[in-house]
Order: C-alpha cells, then sequence, then structure tokens
C-alpha cells in the first residue's frame, strides 16, 4: 500500500473515530469512486468530518442489521413470526443509526443539531394489518446535539407537539431568535424491510438524508405521496412547450413530451418503474394500464437494468430514483422514469434528489386508504373536511365503490391530520422546497447497501476475511456523488458485536438479566432513545417526564410476555437508580 492511500485511510479514520469507536471498529481500507473531480464533503453543508461521519454511520447501520438483524428468518414463516422478525430488524437498524447519530453530533459546531423531521416505518403499508405497521423507527422530534442545545430544541419540540394548532412559524422563529440552527433529517433506517425479512439477495438499503434546515412539519407524520421523477431534461422540453408536467399530468401528455426530448424513442423503449402487486391495484391498476395503452413497458421483476441486476417491484420506491435518465442499448435510446407513489419520508428522499442527479419529481398528498383509485383519491384529499357537503362530495368520488360512515371518517381525519402536521395541501403538487422554510435549500445523503442494487449495481455487504466486511455507501450532495466502499472490521467477536449493535431492551427481551449487568447513567439515556423507537405509540410526554402506557401496546405489534419483561426491567430501574430515571413513569 502505498503512502497517499495509507493517509487516506488514516484521514479517514481519524475524521470518523466517533462513529467507529461506538461500534468497536476498525477501518482498513476506503475506495471511492467519484462523479466529479472533488470529493462530495467540500461540496457539502456540512463541516467534512460530519459528512464522513454520516457516511460511517450508515455504512455500520447496514452492516449491523446485516449481521444481526435475522436477515432471512422469516421466509416461510407465519404471519406472526414473519411480523417478529421484521421488527427485529428494524429494531436493530434504527438503534443503530440512532448511536451513530449521537455520536457524530458530539463534534457539531456548538449552536447546532441534527433533528429528524420524516422517519419511515410506523405505518401500515398496502396489505398490511396495523401490527405490521407498528415497526421500530426513528421518527419527529428525535434531536441530536450538545446537551444544553439538545434540551431546548427538545423544549420547543414539545411546545409544537403539545400546541393544538402547531405553527412551524412560531418554532423556526424561536430557534432563530436562540441563535440555533436545526439540520432536518429524513430517514428510513431499513428500506425494503420484507425483502430483508425473507432473505432477498437485492434491495435491504439504510437511507438518510440531512437537509440544512428542519422541514415544515409539525407532527409525527407518516402517509402516502403520489410522486412522479422524470429526467430533468424532459421537464427543461415541457417548460419549451409551456406545457405544466407533473404528477397530475396525463400520462399521454407525458410521453409525448418524452418522445420531444428523444426524438425517434420507442414507446417500448420508456420504462416505467411502479410499484406491483395485488394490494395496489385498486389505487394504480388504472395507471398501469394507462402506461400499457400508450405502448409504454411497465418494468416487472425480470427485467434487468443496465446494471445487469434484475429491478423488482413488490417495494423500495425510493432506489430506482437513481435510474431516472435515458441511456444508449444497441444504438437505440431508453429512457426510464419513476410513476405512483411511496411512503412519505421515502418520497420526500426521492425528491430531494433532484438537485443531485438532475430530475424532476413532484409529489401528491395521499390518505393510507387503498380503496380510491389515484385520480380520485387525490381529489379526496383536496375535499374541505368540515364543510357541509364533504361527505356528499367525497360519496360522488367513490361512485358505485362500497361506501360507508368509515370512509368519510377516515378521509376527514386523514386530511386533519395532514392540515396538522403542516403538509401543504393547497398547492396542485408539491416539491421538495415546500418542505423547507427558507426555500433555498441544500441536502446531503448517504445510503448504504445491505443487499445488491439493481439500479446503481452497488454491492451489499460482502465478508471478505474473518470478521472483515466490505460495505458500500453512496454519499450525494448538489451536483456531486461518490461511491465509498468501506473494508470495516470489528475488534472482537461477532458475538461480542452482536451485544454492540442491540438495544438494552431487546437483550433484556432475549433473556439477559438486567440485574446482573453493571450500570452506567449513560443507560438512562439509551433506555429513553430505545423506548421511543420500539414502542412510540405507547409514550406521553408531560414537561420532561415520559409515562410508559402498556394499555396502549397492541400484543400482536409486542407480545404480552416480553411487554412484562420490559415492565420488570423499567421498574428496576425506577427503584435502583430514581435520580437517573426521574423522567421514567410506569402507567
Amino acid at each position: 500500500m502505498d503512502i497517499e492511500k495509507r493517509d487516506m485511510i488514516a484521514q479517514w479514520a481519524f475524521d470518523t473515530r466517533p462513529v467507529l469507536l461506538r461500534f468497536h471498529l476498525w477501518l482498513d481500507d476506503v475506495e471511492v469512486e467519484r462523479a466529479q473531480a472533488g470529493p462530495v464533503s467540500a461540496l457539502s453543508f456540512t463541516p467534512r468530518a460530519i459528512a464522513r461521519c454520516l457516511a460511517i454511520t450508515s455504512a455500520a447501520t447496514a452492516l449491523g442489521t446485516r449481521l444481526f438483524g435475522k436477515f432471512g428468518e422469516g421466509h416461510g414463516q407465519d404471519k406472526q413470526a414473519y411480523n417478529q422478525v421484521k421488527k427485529a430488524a428494524d429494531a436493530i437498524s434504527a438503534y443503530a443509526l440512532s448511536e451513530g447519530l449521537w455520536h457524530l453530533t458530539r463534534s457539531l459546531p456548538e449552536n447546532h443539531a441534527i433533528m429528524v423531521c420524516l422517519g419511515e416505518g410506523l405505518m401500515p403499508k398496502g396489505g398490511e394489518t396495523p401490527e405490521m405497521g407498528a415497526n421500530p423507527l426513528l421518527g419527529f422530534g428525535r434531536v441530536y446535539a450538545r446537551p444544553e442545545v439538545a434540551r431546548f430544541v427538545d423544549g420547543a419540540i414539545r411546545d409544537l407537539i403539545n400546541d393544538p394548532k402547531p405553527e412551524f412559524s412560531s418554532f423556526y422563529r424561536r430557534l432563530r431568535e436562540r441563535g440555533v440552527t436545526v439540520w432536518g433529517a429524513a430517514v428510513d433506517t431499513l428500506e425494503c424491510t420484507s425483502r430483508f425479512a425473507e432473505g432477498k439477495a437485492t434491495g435491504p438499503m439504510s437511507v438518510i438524508h440531512l437537509f440544512d434546515s428542519p422541514l415544515t412539519i409539525t407532527r409525527p407524520y407518516e402517509a402516502y405521496f403520489g410522486c412522479l421523477t422524470v429526467p430533468r431534461a424532459v421537464a427543461r422540453k415541457a417548460d419549451e412547450l409551456s406545457v405544466v408536467l407533473d404528477w397530475v399530468t396525463p400520462r399521454k401528455t407525458l410521453v409525448e413530451l418524452i418522445e420531444a426530448t428523444y426524438p425517434g424513442i420507442r414507446r417500448e423503449h420508456i420504462h416505467v418503474w411502479t410499484l406491483r402487486g395485488r394490494t395496489r391495484a385498486p389505487r394504480i391498476g388504472k395507471l398501469w394500464d394507462e402506461w400499457k395503452a400508450l405502448g409504454a413497458h411497465l418494468i416487472e421483476d425480470d427485467w434487468k437494468t443496465p446494471t445487469g441486476i434484475e429491478a423488482f417491484t413488490d417495494s423500495g420506491t425510493y432506489a430506482p430514483t437513481v435510474l431516472v435518465r435515458s441511456w444508449q442499448e444497441a444504438g437505440a435510446t431508453h429512457v426510464m422514469v419513476c410513476d405512483g407513489y411511496a411512503g412519505t419520508a421515502e418520497a420526500v428522499q426521492a425528491a430531494s434528489l433532484s438537485q443531485v442527479f438532475d430530475v424532476d419529481s413532484s409529489m401528491a398528498v395521499l390518505s393510507d386508504d387503498f380503496r380510491l383509485p389515484y385520480k380520485e383519491e387525490y381529489r379526496a384529499m383536496r375535499l374541505a373536511p368540515d364543510a357541509p357537503d364533504f361527505e356528499a362530495k367525497l360519496r360522488a368520488l367513490f361512485g358505485d365503490r362500497p361506501f360507508d360512515a368509515e370512509a368519510v371518517t377516515t378521509y376527514r381525519d386523514a386530511i386533519h391530520e395532514a392540515e396538522l402536521s403542516n403538509v401543504p395541501l393547497g398547492p396542485r403538487v408539491l416539491r421538495a422546497a415546500d418542505f423547507m422554510p427558507e426555500k433555498h435549500w441544500r441536502v446531503l445523503s448517504s445510503v448504504s447497501y445491505m443487499g445488491d442494487d439493481p439500479y446503481t449495481g452497488a454491492h451489499g455487504v460482502e465478508q471478505i476475511g474473518p470478521n472483515t466486511y466490505r460495505v458500500t455507501t453512496m454519499l450525494a450532495t448538489q451536483d456531486a456523488s461518490s461511491r465509498i466502499t468501506f473494508t470495516l472490521r470489528f475488534k472482537e467477536s461477532l458475538e461480542e458485536a452482536r451485544l454492540i449493535f442491540s438495544p438494552l431492551l431487546v437483550r433484556y427481551m432475549s433473556g439477559v438479566d438486567w440485574t446482573q449487568r453493571p450500570v452506567k447513567i449513560s443507560d438512562s439515556g439509551r433506555i429513553r432513545n430505545e423506548l421511543q423507537t420500539l414502542i412510540s405509540q405507547a409514550l406521553e410526554y408531560e414537561g420532561h417526564s415520559i409515562r410508559v402506557r402498556f394499555d396502549k401496546i397492541d400484543d400482536k405489534v409486542l407480545p404480552r410476555e416480553k411487554q412484562d419483561i420490559v415492565r420488570r426491567a423499567l421498574t428496576w430501574y425506577k427503584a435502583t437508580h430514581p435520580v437517573w430515571f426521574n423522567w421514567l413513569e410506569l402507567a
């Protein structure tokens, strides 16, 4: 190894030492492939060490989840066992990413904080029952900063959440008056959880997007957004022709714009990635039919991408955005677009790539109900929920489909939830800038792959030696991206490493005796953090206290015997270390 390479590894190890030390990892090698001349960190709004720590955090999350998250153990299991495997994987990934963020923010500028504004994992997806959706996650309001700054921001967030009519402008003004800068994050600690649980070779990844301001969200919010992403060249052609191009645009018009942008392109070479599957048919089945009638190619699971890896359409709405572009194959022009819908966090993450990969993304607010086709769903979410004619207008959108009082309640609640969360419902469509208070924003995205990725060709976690693994991470900001391959080696055995990546409460539920483990003051913060990740729906906040309401936990989400273990552990901590756990209350 030449001296230049040794120096580069040493510099990376120095810059990322807080995260490496936390996960007991050696950095044996770093390989960087840049899409531009300079490093991404030189163009990022964050200091170099923060950008690199973010990359190593997502890499450590991918590595720990792949090794210790029960990969593939859900295959062939019954529904309950399958759900528990998914939850175990989400718990590992959420815990690892949270721990990495905590340690990397020790070196944040003194008046800065990172706040999770959108997190993916709590809502049931199409075809899932409620207990299937209640997975561990990093959600709205989680703050990572130096203690004094964290306490201030956390207090401001509690006031925001408890306000019956929250106003983001008041929250944002309070931050600026104090001179505090908050970087917002949209997080999906484990995308494609179902594929991970089933042991699929492609798809699972850890995604975090960091913005240079908080997102204008005022509540924990997770629903669905309609999404359309096209190459920027198509959007420019639409501007030239004075044609409105967004998610609402008829797909016939979009095809004509693509043909105008790429003269001579054959329609079967317009490749459309969209979610597929029986449960999605009520919402976007007509969208599939529209594309097929136009002669476009609706991507199926056996289609090989330009990377040579087969695509999949059962989940994973974020990753295909990277392949939205045109290319030449056997002398013919091909182009890919992404269409349909996605979870809120994934949609905003994908839309924020518009400034990274030269694409144009638009979104539309949808509910989590799948009874209406996408066009009627779009209109339903734009109704006035308290208007006297709300029910009549909603009934008209349902047409001859079954309609009852539950439908009225579902859509009224969905609209109210979006309004309370400050999600814009008035504009025709949404862009990423609509979630930024200043409208001028920057983003730093970090994606690490647990399995192979069909859209970039990146490899998943690979073992290359005893306790030594290669992990690929894509780090990107405006007009710059790098593919970084880390070679990481555990300092201890895998069994000891498993404990490093396992939340305390998960260890206790697995049989570890908490009374025999040395207690540290940091256990207080760790357990507070884990409760917010594992059972956020069962927590009530009052001042600086958190009350755990076990009666709000569905037994299918956390089996009764595991609830009892958590209760006994928390009771012991509260009684044995009352000063450290003065924030904890048990209902």
